[in-house]
């Protein structure tokens, strides 16, 4: 059984030593150029994306790639990014994802999923201006049916500090790409649009069961967090942070900065994380409310207790994940990071 006791303050978790000990196995379902992203299906199915620029769609073990996919920068941390099934996918067939176009820009896109192919695709949301790497472009669906995208500051850190500028942002938009009501700021549409500023990279993106928001992001030279999102903060990048430049020079600690908000927890040395879900169903009872967290750096898959206080387990997997999805029967799904990309189903040991 895994022990649910917390600290009563954020602690670096990264000094903490992953197992090889696995409650599960591996299976092996699919093998994939760099894939990038999970979307699981309301009726079983899968959508996966790789960076190169494919979506492909997985019926059990037969997957196909899809046609129309719109063209990509393929290049460094660039590419076809984060893929989501709409709130109302069973009626409408709609999917939503996000990539860097030719022309630098983060893209929200939105489409049908139809016979082999998208139909019908719209561009949501277009970054002005563009940049370099670290896009973010994670995708989440909030109860309220909004849809909340993750902006990174493309390699350029201080204007994850500049309100009209969208790097370094979460945003909060209509299904249609427009500012959503009741966002907490307003003025241009860039500002109406934000829900949260002073972000780096967000990778993980995710909704509690109790409706809360949580994501992470990778630090520079130390310091990945995760973040409790509340609406009109600032998280402090590049301000503040438990990391340190990559040149050596050192960044305040958050703790130096109490009007920022501050992480849950954070890892140094770091994790990269990459993918954010929260497990529901009974293949792991003792998962069950709690986060399932890929990471990169740390070669494995991290379970964060439900409600951010803790890390509960590290399993080292000797692979870079790049993305963890929890499908409606409770399966859990990973991808891994490479040129020749697995991706897996965990069945319960």
């Amino acid at each position: 059984m895994i022990s649910l006791t917390v600290p009563a303050w954020a602690e670096n978790m990264g000094e903490r030593s992953a197992s090889r000990d696995l409650p599960f196995r591996l299976e092996r379902v699919a093998t994939l150029d760099l894939p990038w992203a999970i979307a699981p299906l309301h009726d079983g199915r899968l959508l996966v994306t790789t960076k190169p620029g494919e979506i492909w769609l997985f019926d059990g073990e037969t997957g196909v790639s899809l046609r129309n996919v719109p063209e990509v920068q393929f290049s460094g941390q660039n590419g076809l990014l984060d893929v989501a099934a709409a709130p109302d996918f069973a009626q409408s067939g709609a999917v939503y994802f996000t990539y860097v176009s030719p022309q630098n820009a983060l893209v929200l896109a939105r489409a049908r999923l139809g016979d082999g192919a998208l139909e019908g695709i719209e561009t949501l949301w277009r970054q002005t201006p563009g940049g370099r790497g670290q896009p973010g472009g994670i995708i989440a669906f909030g109860p309220d049916r909004m849809l909340y995208l993750s902006v990174g500051d493309r390699m350029q850190p201080d204007t994850a500090q500049e309100s009209d500028n969208p790097r370094g942002k979460i945003l909060r938009l209509t299904p249609g790409g427009e500012p959503a009501p009741g966002n907490p700021f307003s003025g241009s549409a860039t500002r109406a649009a934000t829900w949260t500023e002073g972000h780096r990279n967000p990778y993980g993106l995710a909704f509690a069961p109790d409706g809360r928001l949580w994501s992470h992001e990778m630090g520079p030279r130390g310091g990945d967090e995760l973040n409790l999102i509340t609406p009109g903060l600032n998280y402090g990048w590049p301000e503040v942070s438990n990391g340190d430049n990559y040149t050596g020079w050192p960044i305040p600690d958050h703790d130096t900065r109490p009007e920022f908000a501050a992480p849950s927890l954070w890892w140094t040395p770091v994790i990269a994380p990459a993918g954010l879900a929260f497990y529901v169903g009974d293949d792991f009872p003792d998962w069950r409310g709690h986060m399932l967290i890929g990471a990169l750096r740390g070669q494995g898959l991290v379970l964060v207790a439900g409600d951010g206080s803790d890390q509960l387990a590290r399993w080292d997997l000797r692979m870079r994940v790049r993305d963890v999805a929890v499908d409606r029967a409770g399966q859990v799904w990973l991808i891994e990071d490479s040129g020749s990309g697995g991706l897996y189903r965990l069945v319960p040991r």
